[in-house]
């Protein structure tokens, strides 16, 4: 993996303005859609993706190259970013999926093509959301 410093002098970072900072970066270094995959506060220790008992100095980094990163950028002594370019897969508003509720309220993402006609949650086409199957809308 790819590694670029940016030496930040001045204003204290916040997460916005590092992160607009480490995409400027990713695009500098030819990535046309640059997504970030995993990222780390210094001092700290917040970061994403977090679990309880994720080693803060070393799991966002083994989860974004693990995960297709393939640029570390590193902010000041502030932030560290894993990024990869997202150019050539699909966005959500290409997907085929709808969300449906059943009559219990519980919610689902649907393969809409498998759904045919009807408008409620069916087992061959519908998965239901929680922490792994993320809400598309």
């Amino acid at each position: 993996m790819q590694s670029v410093h940016i030496h930040h002098t001045g204003t204290e970072l916040d997460f916005t303005e590092a992160s607009r900072l480490a995409l400027a970066a990713a695009r500098e270094n030819r990535m046309l859609e640059p997504t970030i995959v995993s990222w780390h506060q210094r001092g700290s220790d917040r970061m994403s993706p977090s679990y309880d008992g994720a080693d803060p100095d070393s799991w966002w980094a083994k989860y974004g190259e693990g995960n297709g990163g393939r640029l570390g950028v590193n902010i000041g002594d502030a932030f560290d970013f894993v990024i990869m370019d997202s150019r050539g897969f699909e966005s959500v508003d290409q997907l085929p999926v709808r969300n449906l509720t059943d009559e219990e309220g519980n919610e689902y993402i649907c393969i809409a093509a498998m759904l045919g006609e009807g408008c409620a949650p069916i087992d061959k086409a519908c998965i239901p959301i929680d922490e792994w199957a993320a809400n598309q809308y």
